[in-house]
């Protein structure tokens, strides 16, 4: 008699990604345990598998149960930005927001006197106003009764780092993680290894040569010029944004209002801190453009719910005034004469466009355009106005909110409209050894 099947629930970790993709391939064919499956794996290896059904039979989906993570270190805010644009991306980021960046290389990608001189300008400026703000921040917000002096401290600090950001150069370095399946990986490297800018596409053939080397049975696709070509165009056409009609916030509605009446009482009734459900992504999306300083639209921009587009860093659309008006009046007035000069500076590199971003300062403004379907619109708008967020951001973030609350009839909106008050919750926002 056949022994009865019983409900098991079986967690694997501690094994190769190849190993757990074949574990998780092998039930499509095989529907026997999983526990099965690890012996077998154990037995005979999970590279002859790989390389037979993975790549050499085109089974994609394969490659999507097994995940590595690839860290990428002392590259530009642009690769950054590069890597995380990919609508499955999963990952972290070193913060502008907590950490003192003055010590961090720069990339200089012409190496020429003028492009080093503008590079070392935004430094010495970036440490200056860290230096003059952190005193002058403690004068403006002193201590209180009760307030645990460590905490206070941190606050402060993340209030200055804030505001000093606005002056480091994209090309300043950083550190970017990123978890993902080996199928994704070699799908956005195709992308990455065909960008305008050198450095990324560099990092993208570094990270397939990695991963080449390390799964072998995972990389070996065959590759195809007409494709890479095709790629190329694609890329040249949507790896930047830039719109000089977005001045200021607008939004457009392309959600079918009819449809969402028989939801009605689902979307009156969701308590705060309850995400919307997916299904309602059919209705359509709000469009969203407005200009933001790009410090705050790397943090806008690692939502994947919605399709971004990735703005062009200039000088054109002018420096963010949020980070002029939280100087002391003689940092201000040192600050618009650096802008102008380094404005002059910028104007005269022979380089194109994409280049010349490593030389702008991440407090300059970009035009952003987000297309958000409706539970991420509302996701975005909530998260994004709490009183943690970066206030450049946070004032966009309270605008989607009132504007899904004006365009969606009876819904509950639970974004944050509060004014912007100093607290020293920031300081307790950290990663510390208990």
């Amino acid at each position: 008699m056949e022994e009865k099947k019983q409900r098991e629930i079986i967690i694997i970790d501690g094994i190769a990604p190849e190993a757990v993709a074949m574990i998780q391939a092998k039930y499509s064919r095989s529907p026997r345990s999983a526990k099965i499956h690890l012996e077998e794996v154990a037995k005979v290896g999970p590279e002859k598998f790989m390389a037979s059904y993975y790549v050499g039979y085109g089974h994609k989906s394969i490659g999507d149960c097994g995940t590595t993570t690839i860290c990428s270190e002392n590259v530009s805010m642009l690769v950054a930005k590069a890597i995380q644009d990919w609508p499955l991306y999963s990952g972290q980021e070193a913060s502008t927001r907590y950490l003192d960046m003055a010590n961090q290389p720069v990339i200089d990608p012409l190496g020429t006197k003028e492009s080093k001189e503008i590079q070392d300008e935004w430094m010495k400026f970036y440490r200056h106003v860290l230096d003059a703000l952190v005193p002058s921040l403690k004068a403006r917000f002193p201590l209180k009764e009760g307030e645990k002096e460590t905490i206070y401290e941190k606050a402060i600090k993340a209030r200055a780092f804030d505001i000093a950001r606005g002056f480091l150069p994209a090309g300043a370095t950083t550190y970017v993680a990123w978890h993902t399946n080996l199928r994704q990986a070699y799908d956005h490297m195709k992308e990455m290894r065909q960008h305008p800018l050198e450095e990324v596409r560099g990092v993208a053939n570094e990270i397939l040569s990695g991963l080449k080397a390390k799964y072998p049975s995972s990389f070996g696709y065959p590759e195809y010029p007409a494709e890479d070509e095709y790629i190329e165009k694609t890329m040249a056409q949507f790896a930047y944004f830039d719109d000089a009609t977005i001045k200021d916030f607008s939004y457009e509605v392309r959600l079918d209002l009819e449809g969402l009446k028989k939801h009605q009482k689902i979307l009156a009734e969701r308590p705060p801190k309850t995400e919307l459900h997916q299904r309602l992504r059919e209705y359509g999306n709000i469009i969203f453009s407005f200009p933001l300083d790009f410090g705050s639209y790397r943090d806008l921009q690692r939502h994947r719910s919605a399709v971004q587009e990735m703005p062009l860093l200039s000088t054109s659309h002018g420096f963010y005034p949020w980070y002029l008006e939280q100087l002391t009046p003689e940092l201000k007035k040192e600050a618009l004469e650096l802008l102008a000069l380094q404005e002059k500076r910028i104007a005269k590199l022979k380089t194109s466009k994409e280049i010349k971003q490593y030389y702008v300062a991440m407090g300059y403004t970009v035009t952003v355009k987000i297309t958000c379907p409706l539970p991420s619109a509302v996701y975005i708008a909530e998260l994004r106005s709490g009183d943690a967020v970066h206030p450049t951001l946070r004032r966009e973030a309270q605008r989607m909110g009132d504007a899904i609350k004006e365009c969606v009839p009876n819904i509950a909106m639970h974004h944050d409209t509060s004014p912007g008050i100093w607290n020293i919750k920031r300081g307790l926002h950290d990663i510390v050894k208990k």
